[in-house]
């Protein structure tokens, strides 16, 4: 790629920044291009710092959240947002759960005011939690238990590949644990991961960074400062042999396969990590990839191959470890083996014979277009500003990682592929119906 397109790809978006004396980190980043403003709180807590003998714990706080704080009523932290011509969400992952807002320029007051409330004193009573438990439990029928490839692979490929229960276990919970859940281990969550210091508050869009940094410590800075629990390492060796798993789902119509390769730190080694992102769009993204083409097209194996990085498929939001997932839906007659050598072949072919001329500027392409897209929403731009900062203290790489894509080659492509051939593969297979008498004994 040469010179001018990098100019052309490059993003200039200011940042700021602030710590308050209870170590909320605070990044601002103002653009008057739009009369609206982006509120992203993201705290330090994902799936995997749930404790065993909680799965789902952390999905389910991120609801308790919504349920009302002490100068905020139960249900009207969404009525005063959409009264004021907002939106509004949360999530949880598996290293963050976040909480957002997007609202006219005018309304920046009242979400602080809200965020703050919650992060202070969130309504956590015994009512609240039971009925929260009862939402979950039948989030998790509709999403999972209810529906053909429930889960799949994000929930079932993670056990097959990895072997500690931080990155094992099911995310969404078990329904016995859950139950179990305490008023007791409510607060004692709330008290370790909801502490200011554990968060970062990212505000983006139509602002003054001045007046807005003083209605931060109006309503944040009072917030009593609480000790930051110490993130422990979820590092786990790169198996050296392939890992097998199997699930018989009697809702899904055709057999499924998805494939989990380990991959490098995406924040202690970027540089190798964004080849293979432009890896996974060489062989999935679009007509003209490669296994799109040999999979779907050539060989008629398949009806679906897609690949991409991370638990929910966003290659920048997430720790190591995690997977190169690689997921493939077939007719009954294509058999699993013949799918795992033609993506082996392809494999090869990338990390032996390159790539084609203007393959590897095709997908650079992609990649900076799509994050160029992204950060032209206020919103999207608020929460990428926000997952940097949290997971690198560096809201800035959603300027320059643009540039960084454009700066991968041709050999260190071939040198992912090479990565993933050599090490131990997890495989899981899916089978349409019930697992037979002999398996389920």
């Amino acid at each position: 790629m040469s010179g001018p397109q990098t100019k052309i790809s490059s993003l200039s978006y200011p940042v700021e920044r602030v710590t308050l004396r209870n170590g909320l980190r605070v990044v601002l980043a103002p653009d008057k291009a739009a009369p609206v403003v982006g509120v992203g709180v993201y705290y330090d807590v994902g799936f995997r710092s749930e404790p065993e003998g909680r799965t789902g714990f952390a999905h389910l706080f991120e609801h308790l959240m919504f349920q009302g704080s002490e100068n905020v009523g139960k249900a009207r932290h969404p009525q005063y947002v959409q009264g004021a011509g907002g939106t509004f969400n949360g999530s949880t992952h598996p290293d963050y759960t976040n909480y957002f807002e997007l609202l006219p320029a005018g309304a920046l007051e009242l979400a602080l005011f809200l965020e703050a409330d919650r992060m202070r004193a969130p309504r956590i009573t015994q009512e609240n939690l039971e009925n929260q438990i009862a939402v979950v439990q039948e989030e998790i029928r509709v999403n999972v238990l209810n529906r053909p490839y429930g889960g799949f692979p994000w929930i079932t490929l993670a056990p097959v590949a990895f072997h500690s229960f931080p990155n094992a276990h099911n995310g969404y919970g078990d329904f016995s644990e859950l139950e179990a859940a305490t008023l007791d281990d409510a607060a004692a969550f709330f008290t370790t991961y909801y502490a200011p210091g554990n968060a970062v508050l990212s505000l983006a869009g139509d602002l003054d960074p001045d007046e807005t940094l003083r209605m931060v410590e109006r309503y944040f800075g009072h917030i009593p400062a609480r000790d930051v629990p110490r993130r422990p390492s979820f590092a786990e060796p790169v198996p050296a042999d392939e890992r097998r798993g199997h699930q018989h789902d009697p809702l899904a119509p055709t057999p499924a396969l998805a494939v989990g390769y380990r991959v490098p730190d995406p924040l202690s080694d970027l540089t190798a990590y964004l080849p293979v992102v432009a890896l996974s769009e060489v062989l999935s993204n679009g007509d003209a990839s490669r296994l799109q083409r040999r999979l779907v097209q050539r060989d008629r194996s398949v009806t679906s191959v897609s690949t991409y990085l991370g638990t929910f498929g966003d290659p920048f939001d997430q720790r190591d470890p995690l997977l190169f997932n690689l997921e493939v839906y077939h007719p009954a007659e294509t058999r699993s083996a013949d799918v795992l050598a033609a993506i082996d072949q392809e494999l090869a072919r990338v990390a032996d014979g390159g790539l084609e001329r203007g393959e590897l500027a095709r997908v650079q392409a992609r990649l900076v277009a799509t994050i160029l897209r992204e950060a032209d929403g206020v919103l999207e731009r608020t929460l990428a500003f926000a997952v940097f900062e949290q997971q690198r203290g560096r809201a800035e790489l959603v300027n320059e990682l643009p540039a960084h894509i454009l700066d991968v080659t041709e050999d260190a492509v071939r040198a992912a592929a090479t990565g993933l051939l050599a090490q131990g593969r997890s495989v899981l297979e899916v089978t349409p119906g019930p697992a037979d008498a002999g398996e389920q004994a």
